[in-house]
């Protein structure tokens, strides 16, 4: 199933090219967890493929900045992404090994949002980092964020 990706990007021309999560993720694992997606949510399969994105941009910076502290938090729709990837644990683990020096970065979503901005400041820190961001998906949760930042979790 191959997905086409229409959605507003912020970019900043200034910090050169964008990476592009779907060269990172092989195209069966992406085909695979959009289904899952569109299965388990009401999305199509554009929305599924934003959501899920986000969700591997927002997991890559949190991995490329381990340890430190940063303090970054996906929105909440950008989370779907994030529980859809982790939730397919063998794929994950295999992301952590590849991208994060074997560690694994555990998902410590809380109870209590937290309102510090610190979702805003994720999406600016995964733009600064050459991700493509998807600004819409962050701002359903601008000021709050869902999970617990740290050094070995988000």
């Amino acid at each position: 199933m191959a997905t086409a990706v229409a959605s507003t990007l912020a970019t900043d021309p200034t910090t050169g090219p964008v990476r592009l999560v779907r060269e990172v993720v092989p195209a069966d694992l992406w085909d695979k967890q959009v289904a899952l997606l569109m299965r388990d949510y009401p999305y199509d399969s554009i929305m599924a493929a934003r959501v899920l994105g986000q969700g591997y941009a927002y997991l890559l910076t949190a991995m490329e900045h381990r340890g430190e502290s940063l303090g970054l938090a996906p929105s909440t729709l950008v989370d779907i992404g994030v529980h859809t990837i982790t939730l397919d644990t063998v794929a994950y683990a295999e992301l952590c090994d590849k991208y994060n020096s074997g560690y694994f970065l555990h998902h410590v979503p809380k109870v209590e949002f937290k309102n510090d901005g610190s979702v805003m400041k994720t999406a600016h820190r995964i733009a600064a980092d050459g991700w493509e961001v998807d600004l819409s998906l962050w701002t359903d949760a601008a000021e709050c964020g869902p999970c617990h930042p740290g050094n070995d979790s988000h």
